[in-house]
């Protein structure tokens, strides 16, 4: 599925025009590139796939308390920076994100693709980007296709969550920051392909209307 605000045309157009130019820089070592967006994962049952001939009853956990995590995923490299929480990601959140960041440069610029949530758009984020001399480059409107830390979030929910059952917060939070800190180093090979600097695009006609 497309969400339907969606612009094909707008999204190849971005793609061709902004971010591979700035992806071709970053595989030559000229420029770092990170692709920043946040997950909010929920303390509740993901199942994967179930088939039984049998009545089976399945142990949910209680409550639904949520770990936040604000990523900026290296697009070369797939090493993660995040900041991370159990309330909520705001401005604050994607600022401490920057200097992060920037307390990481290697003398060549950066470039970070968001998406235009209102947090990641404020003045105040803004104008910490330029004070660091981090480059913002925000995505088309409804183009998670073009975001490659979108497919990170899934690639952690089916390895930590998908039919899995935590008893508690703590082990739930525990397995996923233990997931996102290898995503370089143990998930390297599983990513590999997965995180692949070819983006999904769509032709209009590929649309369906319903």
């Amino acid at each position: 599925m497309i969400p339907a605000k969606a612009d094909p045309d707008l999204q190849a157009e971005y793609l061709q025009m902004t971010i591979q130019p700035r992806l071709d820089e970053a595989t030559a070592g000229k420029r770092e590139v990170f692709f920043v967006d946040a997950a909010h994962f929920v303390l509740a049952p993901f199942l994967g796939f179930l088939w039984s001939v049998a009545r089976l009853f399945i142990r949910a956990p209680a409550g639904r308390q949520r770990f936040n995590v604000l990523g900026a995923l290296n697009a070369v490299t797939h090493e993660l920076i995040s900041v991370t929480n159990d309330t909520y990601i705001t401005s604050v959140e994607v600022c401490e994100l920057l200097k992060k960041l920037a307390a990481g440069q290697i003398g060549i610029p950066i470039t970070l693709f968001l998406d235009n949530a209102r947090y990641q758009k404020c003045t105040l984020v803004t104008a910490t980007a330029a004070r660091l001399q981090i480059e913002l480059c925000f995505l088309p409107a409804y183009s998670p296709n073009l975001n490659l830390i979108e497919r990170l979030w899934r690639f952690v929910k089916k390895k930590c969550l998908y039919s899995v059952y935590y008893s508690n917060f703590d082990l739930f939070r525990a397995a996923i920051v233990d997931c996102l800190e290898h995503t370089h180093t143990h998930h390297k090979a599983d990513l590999q392909t997965l995180l692949n600097l070819r983006f999904q695009l769509f032709e209009k006609q590929q649309i369906l209307p319903v």
